[in-house]
């Protein structure tokens, strides 16, 4: 798929792709640092239907939300034919009690035999992440295992 980058003089940049509907989706990256999400008119590319300003977080967070469960397909797809293994996506709340801890510390993988084999954050993958990985809120981790081990690790990364 091709993505069209256009210079805004004054503005910033636009990125957009054309979706199969017709219509160009994409971002305005702007030189003050905002973003837009916009979305054209049906009969007019060059028109916006809805232009939506994003703070950083926001937008952090909508990537999470498009770029993980992508993965988790791919993923899904790759362990099919392995009866037993599941991928499932996890978050990091607030409220976590791993929220600013590393992965090492949740001794993830001796306590529940699950893999955590990457990290969305802010819209970046973070694949196959290290013992010294420090979570933040909001990240969501893609987990590879049995489906006793993935409750047994969602709960862990929940209530400790």
């Amino acid at each position: 798929m091709n993505v069209d980058v256009t210079a805004l003089p004054g503005i910033g940049v636009r990125k957009d792709f054309e979706a199969r509907s017709g219509r160009r989706i994409g971002v305005v990256d702007h030189r003050d640092g905002g973003i837009d999400l916009i979305v054209s008119k049906l009969d007019d590319p060059d028109a916006c239907a809805a232009q939506v300003p994003l703070t950083s977080d926001e937008a952090a967070v909508l990537a999470n939300l498009l770029g993980a469960p992508q993965l988790v397909a791919a993923l899904r797809e790759d362990h099919r034919d392995l009866p037993g293994i599941t991928t499932r996506q996890l978050p990091i709340a607030d409220e976590s009690p791993y929220e600013g801890r590393t992965l090492g510390e949740t001794a993830m993988r001796t306590r529940t035999k699950v893999s955590i084999v990457a990290v969305m954050r802010a819209g970046q993958l973070h694949p196959s992440p290290g013992p010294d990985f420090t979570f933040a809120a909001d990240d969501l981790l893609v987990v590879v295992g049995t489906p006793d081990g993935l409750d047994a690790a969602a709960k862990i990364l929940s209530h400790g």
